[in-house]
């Protein structure tokens, strides 16, 4: 049997990197309950769950806009 990996814990730079969100709109849809919120790793550290910000992605609609020229 294979064991189920961990889920593997990211940081703040690379949730903006994932997400295109800067630190104060990620912060602020977590204070409206509309984000993941980051876990605990020590006492001065905390990371989000990959897993759950992908899941996040994958929940938003996309833009039937298209993009500018």
């Amino acid at each position: 049997m294979n064991p189920t990996p961990a889920p593997r814990l990211i940081r703040l730079p690379t949730v903006e990197a994932m997400t295109g969100l800067k630190r104060s709109t990620i912060y602020a849809y977590i204070a409206k309950g509309d984000f993941p919120a980051p876990r605990r790793v020590t006492r001065r550290a905390s990371g989000w769950r990959e897993d759950e910000v992908v899941s996040w992605i994958e929940s938003r609609p996309y833009s039937d806009e298209k993009a500018p020229r």
